[in-house]
């Protein structure tokens, strides 16, 4: 896939729309935004009222994982994509101040933001780093869990983003992410397309594939379910939905524990 795709083309797509995401979340994108999309995904109201009310604006997941990602009190979480810090407030708040949450992001002005956002709001235990989700600057077995929303679909090396999920996790660490996946092979002009790759539909993996990358990764898949409230709005992405099966999932899977 990556041979017919222009990888560097791809990661400035991304960049340039998710640089707008983060300055004017207002514009009209491919999908959804804000406040409405995440308490309709699942997003507890009580939560949202806890965190800067800025970052929601420019939430753009497409599910809610928390539940599955089962985050104790004191835990070291990595958030994947973090953008402008929605899900690392959020994931804060559930690992309480003994605990700790990462952001990585490729994206200078979303981390920008985000780190304005976390000082304006004197929120502890929370940093945001640079970095690319395929090659994570963290050392071997240093969290406890990792989360991500809508955002590996956008990696045109996905075994790579699960194997540094895995070698960043604890034994028996958990993966808990949102994304994107098809139940159909989509032809080339859809998958070298980088316009539909940013709006996260050229990258979807058909299903199968997606879970066999991460088993292979060293995981074992706990659950996977379907996000029905999930859609995209416009009629180019929502035609390509409709036709190939795209649709956003949540999946919890475990790093396989160590034994003596």
């Amino acid at each position: 896939m990556t041979n017919s795709l222009d990888v560097e083309k791809l990661e400035r797509e991304v960049k340039n729309v998710y640089q707008t995401v983060a300055k004017t979340p207002d514009e009209e994108f491919h999908f959804e935004m804000g406040r409405d999309l995440a308490e309709r995904l699942g997003y507890a109201s009580k939560d949202l009222d806890r965190i800067p009310q800025a970052a929601i604006e420019s939430f753009a997941g497409v599910g809610y994982h928390f539940d599955l990602a089962a985050l104790d009190d004191g835990a070291a979480v990595l958030d994947l994509g973090s953008g402008t810090g929605t899900d690392v407030f959020i994931a804060a708040l559930h690992v309480g101040e003994t605990g700790s949450v990462t952001g990585v992001d490729m994206t200078e002005s979303q981390l920008e933001r985000a780190r304005q956002l976390r000082d304006g709001a004197g929120i502890g235990g929370v940093s945001f780093e640079h970095g690319h989700i395929e090659d994570l600057p963290f050392a071997d077995e240093t969290f406890d869990a990792v989360v991500s929303n809508g955002v590996i679909n956008l990696s045109a090396e996905k075994d790579r983003v699960f194997e540094e999920a895995h070698r960043v996790l604890r034994s028996g660490g958990r993966l808990a992410i949102s994304d994107i996946i098809s139940e159909k092979e989509m032809p080339g002009s859809i998958k070298t397309d980088a316009d539909l790759w940013a709006a996260c539909i050229g990258g979807a993996m058909q299903f199968d594939q997606y879970t066999d990358l991460i088993e292979a990764a060293g995981f074992d898949v706990i659950e996977v379910r379907e996000n029905g409230e999930y859609e995209f709005i416009s009629d180019r992405a929502a035609n390509a939905c409709q036709k190939y099966g795209v649709k956003s999932i949540s999946l919890a899977a475990r790093k396989t524990e160590r034994t003596a």
